[in-house]
């Protein structure tokens, strides 16, 4: 078991589904040319509200698997 998601409250069904539609909704807004710096900051801005370097770096090493 990873200790690091078991501190981490996690979002119903519903929660994770409006944050995928607000999230495709930004891509789409932000464009091809300029999603990956949109990408890069609102993981440097959700890194800095969670406050756990190890903890982010998990979830990056997560998100990588099976792309």
């Amino acid at each position: 078991m990873n200790t690091h998601t078991a501190a981490v409250p996690s979002l119903p069904i519903e929660g994770l589904e409006a944050v995928y539609d607000t999230l495709a909704q930004a891509i789409d807004q932000a464009g091809v040319e300029k999603t990956s710096l949109f990408l890069v900051k609102l993981a440097l801005l959700n890194a800095n509200a969670l406050a756990d370097a190890a903890l982010f770096q998990h979830h990056v090493q997560s998100a990588l698997q099976d792309l």
